[in-house]
């Protein structure tokens, strides 16, 4: 197995073992292990090509839209990082989804159900297991209202924490997705014929110069988003700290107790104070 710096998780390489044309087969096996039911056919929805895509929207959406053979509609998206109003996004999609499904005039009984499956490498719930699936409930006696809405969300960090070898065939797909427990990958691939596929499209995907170009700049646009939002945090903190130190100076606090309480550099506050008694 390519040991590779280039995750599973990173959403163009993801998008390419699952969507790609002749891998059908792989992206059915796993949606029967997330949704648990049976599947004679997956079609991966046409779109702009990859390439084009990824050159165009830098931390756009690259997500799969397939559908069934129950014309159910499944969209599937990897988010790395956490957003911090996911719950909103993950709605806003799947209702685009929704309402894109019904031709216009048609009678809305015949609205197709769609299922949104989001794979997280984040802990969206403190409580709860690894996959959950959100479902539209009546308050009385909590019955479903319609099985129309479904969204499933996949926490990586949870089924690492939860880890307990291997019983299902979600987690089977746990395994080759985290790429944590080399063992657990390679038991993987001899129980389930589709992720040795997986696997092998995986190690050509990260092997192949071009392949591993694209995949490095979709990772490289997200550590660079997630270094903005770091850095954004530290400013932010910095700041608080900043007028915490102003009140304290208009109260004549000390100084070496202002530099124990905030933790701020002695020269900072001075400079502070200065700019206060002006």
């Amino acid at each position: 197995m390519v040991k590779s710096k280039i995750p599973v998780t990173n959403d163009y390489i993801f998008k390419k073992i699952f969507s790609k044309k002749g891998n059908e087969s792989i992206l059915k096996d796993f949606l029967i292990a997330v949704l648990e039911i049976p599947i004679e056919k997956v079609e991966v929805q046409a779109e702009v090509t990859l390439e084009k895509q990824l050159e165009q929207n830098k931390l756009g959406r690259l997500d799969i839209l397939a559908i069934l053979d129950d014309d159910t509609v499944v969209n599937i998206e990897i988010q790395v990082l956490n957003p911090n109003n996911f719950i909103e996004r993950t709605l806003y999609y799947w209702s685009g989804n929704y309402y894109n499904n019904l031709v216009a005039g048609e009678d809305y009984r015949k609205v197709k159900k769609t299922i949104a499956i989001n794979i997280l490498d984040y802990e969206q719930f403190e409580e709860g297991p690894f996959h959950e699936i959100a479902r539209l409930r009546r308050d009385y006696l909590h019955t479903i209202l319609t099985d129309k809405l479904e969204i499933h969300f996949i926490q990586i960090p949870k089924f690492k924490k939860e880890e307990r070898g291997i019983q299902t065939k979600l987690e089977q797909w746990m395994q080759f997705i985290s790429q944590t427990n080399p063992k657990g990958v390679e038991l993987a691939m001899k129980e389930n014929k589709e992720i040795k596929k997986a696997n092998d499209e995986y190690e050509y995907l990260t092997g192949e110069a071009a392949q591993r170009r694209l995949a490095f700049l979709r990772d490289k646009a997200i550590r660079d988003e997630k270094s903005m939002r770091e850095g954004g945090r530290e400013e932010g903190r910095e700041e608080g700290k900043i007028e915490i130190v102003q009140k304290m100076l208009v109260k004549n606090m000390p100084i070496e107790q202002i530099i124990e309480l905030t933790g701020l550099k002695k020269e900072k506050i001075e400079e502070l104070r200065k700019n206060t008694e002006k």
